[in-house]
């Protein structure tokens, strides 16, 4: 039986999950795929570095042993970064080695150069386990629904702000306790600032949206906005509005122009997402084909990313002799679609001088261009109040004209609070 080598550069939390589901599953491995898949050499950076799960025989500080090992056939890139990993990417696919990654940034920074190096050098290139955790959505994209004309693709891509949002909606606890408390689980970085301010998801989605739209899509092009924004009063309000918040990435094909963004957004607590709590994920394709299809399941973790990566792995090992290797699907150039041309539903909360006129003041600003009011919520009382408005489809450049306007009024207290409407 021939034998497969794996030449793993880091063994972290998703390295280790994969090292043991090399060992654990061997058999199964075997099964699938009709060969010994061998885990051959482990980079670190220090030569000191232990590991329980690891041989101490394996490790090397030299990626150069990676490199020149004839028995190593795939290279699976675990470290994280940018710089290092695009430099060992390239080289091993230079050197003919196929290559796995979880690497969302460095995918969604520079996945086209890795993309064609991969298929200059007939090799493959594969990264279930960069957009969304164990959800295989990327096989899907790429294999079942490859000629489906995908036109949307929307979901919860990232578990820590779920995990967050979730939290503060069941809790009425504010943004920097939740936090906090994600910190503490480990379900948020020391450093939060990937994923709460939105670039997390918004590399997800440039990966997502290149393979769905066969369009490339880089981090460049994905605007994006985070929760740091999102208050507990906000939730509050949107539960009394039957509206749950949640991190959204939102890529669309409309009339040949692509738009993707990541930004918070409250939805109907009947649609399907808003169920998915915690630090779980789910995205919806839609098509003129199929209409609709939900993927859901964890969004990270040591285990449920290093299965990801484990999938891969066989993808590879099962296409190694002697298969067609195409790794880009970016047939298309499709121009974007400014985000001030999209149409969106709004929330916003005003807090204003509570006197007459004012709601007729900003009734006028609204209507002047061309924004209507769905709902008003008017609440408190002596010297300032607080408006809570629902806002029918607009195209984005009209609504924030007029929020321009109306934060300049004298009766306008504060910063507006604005949460996109989504799902219905």
């Amino acid at each position: 039986m021939d034998t497969v080598g794996i030449g793993l550069l880091g063994f972290g939390t998703v390295g280790s999950g994969v090292g043991k589901l090399l060992a654990r599953n061997a058999d199964d491995i075997r099964m699938a795929t009709g060969r010994e898949v061998v885990l051959r050499r482990v980079l670190e950076k220090s030569p000191d570095f232990r590991h329980p799960d690891l041989d101490p025989a394996l490790l090397t500080t030299r990626f150069e042993d990676i490199l020149e090992d004839p028995g190593i056939q795939v290279v699976v890139e675990l470290i994280g970064g940018v710089d290092a990993a695009l430099d060992f990417q390239l080289r091993a696919l230079r050197a003919g080695k196929h290559v796995v990654t979880a690497n969302k940034q460095l995918l969604a920074q520079h996945g086209a150069e890795l993309l064609e190096t991969a298929e200059e050098h007939g090799v493959h290139l594969r990264f279930e386990a960069s957009a969304v955790g164990a959800v295989p959505v990327i096989k899907v994209l790429r294999e079942s629904l490859v000629a489906a004309e995908v036109r949307t693709v929307f979901g919860i891509v990232n578990g820590t702000t779920n995990y967050m949002l979730s939290a503060m909606a069941e809790t009425g606890a504010d943004y920097d306790e939740v936090l906090r408390e994600a910190q503490r689980l480990g379900y948020a970085e020391a450093d939060p600032s990937e994923d709460v301010e939105g670039k997390d998801a918004a590399a997800k989605m440039a990966i997502l949206s290149s393979i769905a739209f066969h369009s490339r899509t880089t981090l460049a092009d994905v605007s994006y906005e985070g929760i740091t924004g999102v208050t507990a009063a906000d939730i509050a309000q949107g539960k009394r509005l039957g509206l749950v918040a949640k991190l959204l990435g939102v890529a669309k094909v409309i009339d040949g122009r692509m738009n993707v963004r990541v930004y918070p957004a409250f939805i109907p607590a009947g649609h399907p997402l808003a169920s998915v709590g915690g630090a779980y994920n789910a995205v919806f394709l839609e098509s003129e084909t199929f209409d609709r299809i939900m993927l859901f399941g964890p969004g990270a973790g040591s285990i449920p990313t290093a299965s990801a990566v484990i999938g891969d792995i066989i993808s590879v090992v099962n296409t190694v002799k002697g298969s067609y290797v195409r790794n880009c699907l970016c047939y298309r150039d499709l121009p974007f679609l400014p985000d001030e041309e999209m149409v969106s539903r709004f929330y916003l909360r005003l807090r204003v001088a509570d006197r007459p006129g004012v709601l007729a003041k900003v009734s006028a600003l609204f209507g002047d261009h061309d924004v209507s009011i769905h709902s008003m919520v008017q609440e408190g009382g002596g010297d300032e109040a607080e408006l809570v408005l629902l806002l029918h489809p607009v195209q984005e450049g009209r609504f924030f004209a007029a929020l321009g306007e109306i934060r300049a009024l004298p009766e306008v207290h504060g910063t507006p609070a604005v949460i996109r409407v989504e799902g219905e």
